[in-house]
């Protein structure tokens, strides 16, 4: 499409560069394709229309000064959304906690500012539910996002406004986070790309969720898109220590095309012994097995050791405090009233409150657990798996005993800290993208990048459709 609408951050770039188009007129149809799409969505809760106008008007500007095939910042005049959770500066950042409904932060989050600088143009914000404490989106503040395909359905969570953007076309990237599997599951739901980077690799200054403890350190931020080489784009100019985050770790970026798939040792798995996949899931697994097998990749069945303890753990961890954490949030934002799904976190996180010495020894084991699948992984460069063991599900069905322990495929790698991304490769046969999950060992996410874009190729013709209109 001329306009740039649907084409990838990479490809609009090119043609920004190459002169192909302005980007004030790659800006304006993005608008106008949001305007169209959002109303059935609601996955743009705010939008900036004049200052990204502007911003375009001086992104053409740069341009016309610089002789062609000189050097730009990597995303000229690309339009981007970014979550609600991360301070945008000048724009309201609410969190979807009511408190923050008219916070407009002075700064930029570090992963925005870096984008800023990059040359993206930032259109609005992206829905979230409370704190994002949520596998589906929907607050007091802005209420409920839909799913693209299917208005009954959920998009995700908690970067489902993210996702149900991208998949209709309204935007070229978006930075979500990731504390349980809230960038790869609205990803596959929606039918887009995601990852959520090694702990470390990202700095989280300017996230509602204050850097420290446990919820803290089972979060990471992280890129999402349509494509895969947008994720590795985005990945390089948000990664690196920003000298704010004391979590942030300055590991060098590897490149995937240092990535044969001629014998990389890939571990599949269908079922993590809590909750079993629908057996259309299980089958795009094993299909997606069989294509890097085509490849000369070496498929192994193998479960990880312990994962069936995943669901467990992480709930250990996330309410151990008996919901002090997300209280003190709560009350710095000034918050009075919150949403069920917030009540249902804080309920749960009472009755799993731990004494000192009981929360010293669930640690203790959660380092085990993650030392017993550090050593798995020294005979496994990739791990296979499902997203979710169901496709889209019904709005407000989240936390229901047919849906919850399911998002135990993705806590996983919040609680290992490695890389996850999660990328479509099927569909159901009701029409909904199904995802496979790729994970890596600590600081690998080029692995997982490589594999992405191989299988990305192969499955060329399940990229997501740009919308004009969706059903209500």
């Amino acid at each position: 499409m001329n306009s740039g609408v649907g084409r990838s951050a990479a490809e609009i770039a090119r043609s920004i560069r190459a002169r192909e188009i302005s980007c004030e007129k790659v800006v304006e149809a993005h608008l106008e394709h949001i305007a169209a799409v959002n109303p059935s969505l609601n996955a743009v809760v705010q939008l900036c229309p004049d200052r990204a106008r502007a911003e375009a008007r001086a992104a053409d500007a740069l341009l016309a000064r610089v002789g062609e095939g000189c050097e730009v910042p990597p995303f000229l005049g690309v339009p981007v959304t970014i979550k609600d959770n991360l301070d945008t500066a000048g724009m309201i950042s609410t969190g979807g906690t009511q408190g923050r409904s008219a916070f407009v932060p002075a700064h930029d989050a570090t992963v925005v500012e870096r984008l800023r600088r990059a040359g993206a143009i930032v259109l609005g914000k992206t829905n979230t539910p409370e704190l994002t404490m949520a596998y589906e989106t929907d607050n007091l503040v802005h209420g409920r996002t839909n799913h693209p395909l299917n208005s009954t359905l959920s998009c995700g969570g908690s970067s489902g406004g993210a996702a149900a953007i991208l998949a209709a076309g309204g935007s070229a990237l978006d930075i979500g986070s990731d504390t349980g599997g809230s960038i790869r599951v609205p990803a596959h739901c929606c039918g887009i790309a995601g990852l959520k980077p090694t702990a470390g690799r990202v700095p989280k200054g300017g996230h509602i969720l204050p850097i420290g403890g446990l919820v803290d350190a089972m979060t990471q931020l992280g890129p999402m898109a349509r494509c895969i080489d947008d994720l590795e784009m985005a990945l390089s100019v948000i990664a690196g220590p920003d000298w704010r985050d004391p979590t942030a770790v300055p590991v060098p970026m590897r490149e995937p095309g240092e990535v044969s798939m001629r014998g990389l040792r890939v571990a599949i798995y269908t079922r993590n012994g809590i909750m079993e996949p629908s057996p259309v899931i299980a089958d795009v697994v094993r299909r997606t097995a069989g294509v890097l097998a085509g490849a000369g990749a070496i498929i192994e069945e193998a479960l990880p050791p312990g994962i069936e303890q995943s669901f467990d753990f992480t709930l250990a961890l996330w309410t151990a405090d008996g919901g002090a954490y997300f209280k003190r949030v709560l009350e710095r934002a000034g918050t009075r009233e919150l949403h069920p799904f917030m009540q249902g976190v804080l309920e749960t996180c009472r009755r799993g409150a731990r004494s000192a010495g009981e929360l010293g020894a669930v640690v203790e084991q959660w380092h085990g657990f993650r030392s017993e699948l550090l050593r798995f992984m020294e005979n496994h460069d990739l791990l296979l798996s499902p997203v979710l063991p169901f496709t889209a599900f019904p709005h407000g069905a989240s936390f229901d005993d047919a849906h919850f322990p399911g998002f135990s495929y993705t806590m996983l790698h919040n609680l290992t800290g490695w890389p996850a991304l999660a990328m479509r490769a099927g569909t159901s046969p009701e029409g909904l993208p199904i995802g496979v999950q790729l994970a890596a060992g600590p600081w690998r996410e080029h692995v997982a990048l490589a594999a992405g874009r191989f299988l990305e190729n192969h499955f060329a013709g399940l990229k997501p459709p740009v919308m004009a209109a969706l059903s209500r």
